[in-house]
């Protein structure tokens, strides 16, 4: 192929190839003792007892916490080091680098906070906390933010018992699995008690009413 089409090819494939290059985050990881993990998105294992000193470095290179996230490995198919991940993504915001860091626990041992590095890390680590019941030393507020505060047990635990039973929120609205079905299609109240309609920007309804949780517990 010639001409202007081939010249054009040309310039895109070493765009996305430069693109490719600047967002490589291998110089990164050597300059931070990290070893890349296999696998499609750029991850390092951290020991936790280094995950605030490398948390530091990143953020004085200009990097930001977007997420925190916690998985039970207990029943995963592959073997892994230990049973529980917390996984931290973090980005740079000008040249969009993006690396995620990895820190293996047991169940029942903490890992430091990221508060004191990033405060986004507040409600990240809370509903970690809440979910997977992994502890965060050092957080200023470590409490539930999701689940009623006598909540026996973490939802994302493999080890919490599958089954349908009434959720109550905090502002005092529940949800029902069987309604929360029944309302999907708008035809009938489900979720929070609002109709379909209501979930599809149709707001003006003033006789729909956020409902409360009614006397004696859900029916």
């Amino acid at each position: 192929m010639t001409g202007p089409e081939s010249h054009l090819k040309d310039l895109a494939s070493r765009s996305t190839r430069r693109l490719a290059e600047s967002r490589d985050v291998t110089p990164l990881l050597a300059e931070l003792g990290l070893q890349a993990e296999g696998g499609l998105e750029p991850t390092a294992t951290v020991e936790a007892g280094q995950l605030l000193h490398v948390a530091g470095q990143l953020k004085a290179r200009g990097f930001v916490l977007l997420d925190v996230i916690g998985v039970d490995y207990s029943r995963y198919a592959a073997p892994r080091p230990k049973p529980f991940g917390v996984l931290y993504s973090v980005v740079h915001p000008r040249d969009h680098r993006r690396l995620f860091l990895r820190v293996w626990l047991d169940d029942g041992e903490a890992v430091s906070s990221l508060f004191p590095v990033w405060k986004s890390a507040n409600y990240l680590e809370r509903e970690t906390f809440d979910l997977l019941g992994i502890e965060f030393t050092g957080h200023p507020d470590l409490r539930k933010v999701l689940t009623p505060d006598d909540l026996e047990g973490h939802p994302l635990r493999k080890d919490f018992p599958l089954g349908e039973t009434p959720t109550l929120f905090r502002d005092g609205r529940f949800l029902d699995p069987a309604a929360f079905r029944a309302g999907l299609n708008g035809q009938q109240r489900g979720l929070t008690g609002y109709r379909g309609e209501m979930r599809r920007g149709e707001r003006t309804r003033e006789d729909i009413l956020p409902p409360v949780m009614p006397e004696g517990g859900p029916k």
